[in-house]
């Protein structure tokens, strides 16, 4: 018999195969850091106004009413309030304004008025130049 030599035809072949132990080193080493540097990481601390700390009441205040029907009255200084809708919100609360830009504008409205109605007042006071809007709000019994 003739010697035949058989070649392999293995040779090289490539891996399919994903090495996945430098990947797990690399996570488990950002997580040590992570665990490590957490505790260091302060919260930050977001200062809120508390209710009732106004120095005195404005000598003239603007008082936008929304009712629990959505309907809005404008009252100004302790009088009548005046029905009014919201097209014609900036125009006469400009005009009680009476040029002055600083007199606050207050918008109190019934707990069970949508936020949104809220919000779409105050958009439109913000929108006809309006500079100090704020919310009425209810102290809390101690």
């Amino acid at each position: 018999m003739p010697a035949v030599a058989h070649r392999s035809s293995r040779g090289r072949r490539s891996m399919n195969e994903i090495n996945m132990v430098p990947f797990i080193d690399v996570m488990l080493v950002l997580l040590i850091i992570f665990m490590v540097t957490a505790p260091l990481i302060t919260t930050g601390v977001v200062d809120l106004p508390s209710v009732g700390k106004s120095q005195q009441r404005p000598a003239s205040v603007i008082e936008v009413i929304v009712g629990s029907d959505e309907k809005l009255r404008l009252r100004v200084d302790q009088q009548e309030p005046v029905g009014l809708t919201l097209a014609q919100l900036a125009a006469r609360v400009r005009d009680k304004q009476g040029g002055n830009a600083e007199v606050p504008v207050v918008i109190s409205a019934d707990r069970s008025v949508r936020y949104e109605s809220v919000v779409r007042v105050m958009d439109t006071l913000q929108r006809a130049g309006v500079r100090r809007v704020g919310l009425a709000v209810k102290q809390a019994a101690s």
